[in-house]
């Protein structure tokens, strides 16, 4: 029998963060594959070999760097700054994960101080952060937060030698190449055009009158459920665009439009056919849609 791999020797680190990826992460079902699979260096709540001071201090070679958190140089870890502290680490590991869209892109942190906060490797869409050096290592998971089972594919990827193909962002098709929109239970609603002018409820879309960005954003969060069970959509809540750089919007649950035409049109539809689809949608009434959403 082939032998097992050995255990791979991961470090979580955490820059500017309201520990939201942690706590997700500890809500994976297959947590505990997870676990026989790694060995904890360094992290915030899980046993682990080193303390955070010992951490900065041995400054220790890995398999793979988990930085949770927006970053900025001079924010301090037991002491050391980030701008020290990342190269370091990072120069001593093979692997580099930017857990959510914090890590990713800046996040909700950066609206604080957008000239000094951002993410690792991307300052919104721009490949302008602190490692972009490194870009060849870096797998972005954006999300806000991460969906806990997207980690565990990328570590069961590594674990197992496997290549992980990647979009302009460094996430990983396998995750990032749909739409939420893609496997939204309301589909239906969108393409007719019969919005939902309330949250919580099972019908009507949500992209009109709610906001929902789900088909401007890519992620799997409609094909793998939280929990095994939901989504935002399904529990009725527009997707607010977590995973995409431009988050968080201003207005969250509005569309802009003009004229009824919305100001961005859903990603791969071109804008001429889209409008001539939506016009021929909004000539029909379709009653079983329409009673049911007043049910």
């Amino acid at each position: 029998m082939p032998s097992k791999p050995a255990k791979l020797k991961v470090i979580w680190l955490q820059g500017i963060t309201c520990n939201g990826n942690t706590h997700s992460f500890l809500n994976d079902p297959s947590l505990g594959v997870f676990l026989d699979r790694v060995e904890f260096i360094h992290h915030p709540l899980l046993p682990c070999t080193l303390t955070l001071q010992q951490l900065v201090t041995k400054v220790p070679k890995s398999d793979i760097l988990i930085f949770e958190g927006s970053y900025k140089g001079d924010f301090e870890r037991a002491g050391i700054t980030m701008k020290e502290l990342l190269p370091v680490l990072t120069s001593k590991t093979k692997h580099i994960i930017s857990m959510g869209s914090c890590a990713s892109f800046g996040g909700i942190f950066k609206e604080a101080d957008p000239e000094h906060i951002s993410g690792i490797l991307f300052d919104k869409e721009n490949a302008s952060g602190p490692l972009r050096e490194m870009r060849e290592k870096i797998i972005t998971l954006s999300g806000c937060p991460a969906h806990p089972e997207w980690l565990s594919f990328v570590i069961d990827m590594i674990y197992h030698g496997k290549t992980i193909a990647v979009d302009e962002f460094c996430r990983p098709t396998e995750l990032y190449a749909y739409l939420v929109h893609n496997g939204c239970l309301r589909n239906e609603y969108f393409e007719w055009k019969v919005d939902s002018e309330t949250f919580g409820t099972k019908e009507g879309c949500l992209f009109y009158d709610q906001g929902c960005q789900g088909p401007l954003t890519h992620g799997s969060c409609n094909k793998i459920l939280w929990n095994g069970v939901s989504s935002k959509t399904r529990a009725g809540t527009p997707c607010f665009g977590c995973t995409e750089p431009a988050f968080p919007k201003r207005e969250l649950f509005s569309t802009k439009t003009y004229m009824s035409i919305p100001a961005e049109m859903p990603l791969g539809i071109p804008k001429r056919s889209y409008l001539a689809l939506a016009g021929a949608a909004k000539s029909f009434h379709i009653k079983r849609l329409e009673e049911r959403l007043l049910k």
